[in-house]
């Protein structure tokens, strides 16, 4: 799997959820803060403004434009800056719904959103989520992003019309739109130059190499020299650029998604301890077994013991 992906998947926690809903103005709809979940806003028709986390300056939002909170940060939503908003009527709920639909009457214009949420892993966030903005706008821009375009269009169409096999249909066109939402993200910022972050680490040829690397193969027995050497570097260079760009040393950042990659496996297979320790590169489960404790304060069978159990009362959406 490539990096995007494999974060992605380490990331998100049980099923996302999304919504069609119309509003007739004037209307004003606060979200408050779900920690743990990000969110999704699509314009599929009208306009809009967002109020984004904080209070800060209000941001017009037109047909096509998706914005993307990965934090779970309160914000709102307004026809209009200027429109009193209420307190939340609405919060993150057990089991909410895969997909819904919902409309607002009023005698005003309408506005059309896809909202959605994803469940995130509140444990260790790879940090390349947590290195991202509060709010991410990704305007619509004609001939831009058709990827993501596609999948709003077809996530709309399935919402708005459930059929046969839509539970399948719509939670794989969850997956992509998140993988599109920061594919574009990424993009953007590697047009624009950045110079350090996940946006530079992944748009340099030689790290992304080694990142690449790193996520096919967890178990190899990497060192700094081979690392540098799949990227084209001297041993010292590859570990200033790796460094600098990743914000952890080659190893630190292998040893850390070693030890994510087995608390997912612990999670969700029945693998034996010293499979999971085997399949990421430990040669005994005890030299697993401390690493894993000093990284998650816990070993890794009481781990799986404890996140594995029902817990009454967790949130299953982030809109």
């Amino acid at each position: 799997m490539d990096v995007l992906s494999d974060v992605v998947a380490l990331m998100r926690t049980g099923r996302p959820v999304s919504a069609r809903i119309s509003w007739r103005a004037p209307w004003a709809q606060a979200f408050p803060p779900a920690p743990g979940s990000a969110a999704f806003q699509v314009v599929l028709r009208g306009s809009c403004w967002l109020i984004p986390p904080g209070g800060g300056e209000p941001v017009p939002l037109s047909v096509g434009d998706v914005v993307f909170l990965p934090h779970g940060d309160g914000y709102a939503l307004a026809d209009h800056p200027a429109t009193p908003v209420p307190p939340p009527a609405c919060a993150p709920a057990e089991d909410r719904e895969l997909f819904a639909s919902a409309a607002f009457e009023g005698d005003g214009a309408e506005t059309v959103m896809l909202c959605g949420g994803y469940q995130l892993d509140r444990g260790r966030a790879h940090p390349l989520l947590t290195g991202l903005p509060g709010v991410i706008h990704l305007p619509a821009t004609l001939g831009r992003d058709a990827e993501l375009r596609a999948a709003v269009e077809l996530l709309a169409s399935e919402i708005g019309r459930p059929r046969l096999g839509a539970d399948t249909v719509v939670t794989s066109l969850l997956d992509m739109l998140q993988l599109y939402i920061l594919r574009a993200w990424f993009d953007a910022q590697g047009e624009a130059c950045a110079q350090t972050g996940w946006a530079a680490a992944l748009a340099d040829p030689a790290v992304s190499r080694a990142l690449d690397a790193i996520h096919r193969d967890p178990a190899h027995r990497w060192t700094v020299e081979s690392l540098g050497a799949r990227a084209g570097l001297s041993r010292a260079g590859f570990a200033r650029r790796f460094t600098g760009l990743v914000g952890l040393p080659p190893l630190a950042y292998l040893t850390w998604w070693r030890l994510a990659t087995a608390a997912r496996a612990l999670r969700e297979s029945d693998a034996s301890v010293a499979e999971v320790a085997a399949r990421v590169g430990y040669g005994s489960e005890f030299a697993f077994s401390a690493a894993f404790k000093r990284e998650y304060g816990l070993p890794p069978g009481r781990y799986r013991r404890q996140v594995c159990a029902p817990a009454p009362g967790q949130a299953a959406g982030g809109f």
